[in-house]
């Protein structure tokens, strides 16, 4: 009985300390950073929404229209916009972003409308919405590269 008491103990703390280090980057000081990458990751996300903006308008003009590529299209705007939003917050706001650093508020103006518009591109089809992401997207890199 201690035998698979200490065994089950032994495992739960495996599978905690697992969990920690699966999520441990984006929440420790770690100084493992990679800006342009979280930068291109962005631009690529902006890519497939633009793509399923595209094909959602397409699908939706066909008779009689696919429902099943139409969700899946949404479904993939959606996710995308999500990512977006999760760079935006987790990694510049919360890690990279700091006050006092030069341009600080401009920064965050600019990191707040690329929320803004990610969220717009996630409820809409407005191809709009996905120019003035990639605006502010390269607003931000030339302030925030500055440093």
């Amino acid at each position: 009985m201690k035998k698979q008491a200490l065994t089950l103990i032994t495992a739960g703390l495996l599978v905690a300390v697992a969990a920690l280090n699966a999520h441990a980057h984006c929440e420790i000081p770690c100084g493992i950073y990679n800006d342009q990458m979280r930068i291109g990751m962005i631009e690529e996300h902006i890519t497939t929404i633009e793509k399923a903006m595209d094909q959602i308008t397409k699908i939706e003009g066909t008779k009689p229209a696919n429902p099943n590529q139409l969700v899946r299209w949404i479904m993939t705007k959606e996710f995308h916009s999500d990512e977006i939003q999760k760079i935006v917050t987790q990694y510049y706001m919360t890690q990279r972003i700091k006050p006092g650093m030069h341009d600080y508020e401009n920064k965050l103006k600019l990191l707040h409308q690329m929320l803004i518009s990610a969220m717009k591109c996630k409820q809409t089809t407005e191809p709009g919405h996905v120019k003035q992401l990639k605006a502010q997207v390269n607003e931000f890199k030339a302030l925030y590269f500055l440093k």
